[in-house]
């Protein structure tokens, strides 16, 4: 890929060399109308090709965490009315108001809940609660699954509106009518979920590959740590994880090397530089 040879004894065929070969195919198709590359087959080839190498102990190559504002900015995008209100398909929108509703209720319960996608998309309607708090009457979102969990209330509650689904599973696949398949009580794929959200991102010119089924968590982990200025034990008990630091789950997330800086090096030693951002005025 670099125009070097390795050595008889390194590791030719690793993931990481699969992905830049994938990303490079896309690169050079140039667009997403009838890419192979970025196909269901082929999206599902390289989930298996990824647990297959982990599995023989390859080093696992971390998905790029979701900034807040990335996440703003799909947000934004899907609410736009010619998306939102959106009924039929077009070569202009691939999707329907539904499927961003879907969409919308996933990426916010990950994030904030610090789930897997698998754990997202295998929520059925008798784990969750809608209730008003009995303090200050606030609507919220309770999620029991093996642990108990609080989630935000507005995207979830706008998908169970828009999808009328009251039982089984609450995240199924969506039919070209743009309305939820709840007849097989069926869970969406997490490789189909992944295309759906590549998709999402290639609305606003945002590169695909970096991102994966674990963003999500990953971002919402850095989220309570910068900009919540959640402890790490705070946020080990919030996630479900150990907080004795043995697996280093913890650390995997808040430190990569795939994720932008918020700061330049060159920042780093200025006194006058603000510490932590503020929420009210940024």
């Amino acid at each position: 890929m670099h125009g070097t040879s390795k050595g008889l004894k390194d590791i030719q065929r690793t993931f990481s060399h699969a992905m830049k070969l994938r990303a490079g195919t896309t690169f050079g198709f140039s667009t997403a109308l009838g890419n192979p590359s970025i196909s269901d087959l082929v999206s599902s080839y390289m989930l298996g090709l990824h647990k297959h190498k982990t599995a023989k102990g390859e080093a696992s190559t971390s998905a790029q965490a979701i900034s807040p504002d990335t996440l703003k900015r799909l947000y934004n995008h899907n609410h736009k009315p010619e998306n939102w209100n959106n009924t039929q398909l077009s070569s202009g929108n691939w999707c329907g108001g539904n499927m961003r509703r879907l969409l919308q209720a996933v990426y916010l319960i990950a994030f904030t809940c610090l789930l897997c996608i698998d754990e997202v998309l295998n929520i059925q309607a008798h784990e969750v609660d809608l209730y008003k708090d009995d303090v200050d009457g606030t609507s919220c979102t309770s999620i029991t699954l093996s642990f108990h969990k609080n989630a935000p209330f507005g995207a979830l509650a706008i998908w169970i509106a828009a999808s009328r689904i009251n039982k089984g599973y609450l995240f199924p696949n969506i039919n070209k009518h743009d309305r939820p398949i709840t007849a097989k009580n069926t869970a969406m794929k997490s490789e189909v979920f992944l295309q759906l959200f590549w998709n999402n991102l290639w609305d606003l010119d945002i590169t695909l590959y970096p991102y994966g089924t674990h963003s999500f968590c990953h971002g919402g982990c850095q989220w309570f740590s910068c900009d919540l200025c959640w402890s790490i034990r705070q946020i080990c008990k919030w996630g479900g994880w150990s907080s004795d630091f043995s697996h280093l789950t913890i650390v995997k997330y808040l430190i990569s090397s795939n994720d932008n800086l918020t700061i330049r090096c060159d920042e780093f030693f200025k006194l006058d530089h603000q510490v932590v951002k503020c929420l009210t005025c940024g």
